[in-house]
């Protein structure tokens, strides 16, 4: 978990999906990401945290709700969201953090 504590670091905004490969609205939100990651460069940083591969992040976070978006910048939570989201929406909170 020493990595997750670098990454939440970043002075730009990270934005973690946490998911699986079984749950149909979490594969649903890659493209969404790879979009979102290509709209706004290096202004921010998109990471994928596959939950059966990750438990004790997953559990630490109590991350319930499949896909669960979660924003960092300079080691703080800024927004957290469960289900679907919409990529222009995701750009937008991004961008707002990176100021």
């Amino acid at each position: 978990m020493s990595k997750f504590g670098e990454l939440i670091s970043a002075n730009v905004p990270v934005l973690f999906n946490f998911f699986t490969d079984w749950n149909e609205d979490s594969t649903s939100m890659h493209p969404v990401l790879r979009d979102v990651a290509a709209a706004l460069g290096d202004r921010a940083k998109i990471i994928k945290i596959n939950v059966d591969k990750n438990p004790e992040l997953s559990e630490a976070l109590r991350i319930k709700g499949l896909p669960t978006m979660i924003i960092y910048k300079n080691g703080e939570m800024k927004w957290r969201q469960s289900g679907p989201q919409d990529g222009n929406s995701l750009i937008t909170l991004l961008k707002q953090y990176a100021q």
